[in-house]
């Protein structure tokens, strides 16, 4: 039962860290950025992040390769 407790509080922490990852890119204006599709037509509004999306890929590839290179 303690390893199931101990894997409910990693994701719950993991989630949170998601959030405010998520949060404080809001509010450094990602997802905004120039190459981003954006389609207004009076009530309907399409956003696809294609700018963004490919931003982060290229950060997370960074990441993960200098994380997992020594293994």
């Amino acid at each position: 039962m303690s390893e199931i407790g101990r894997w409910l509080v990693i994701m719950g922490l993991g989630l949170a860290a998601f959030g405010l990852v998520l949060w404080l890119a809001g509010r450094v204006g990602f997802g905004g950025l120039p190459g981003d599709i954006v389609i207004r037509r009076g009530n309907f509004t399409f956003f696809f992040p294609l700018a963004s999306s490919l931003v982060l890929s290229l950060l997370l590839t960074l990441v993960l390769n200098l994380l997992f290179r020594g293994r």
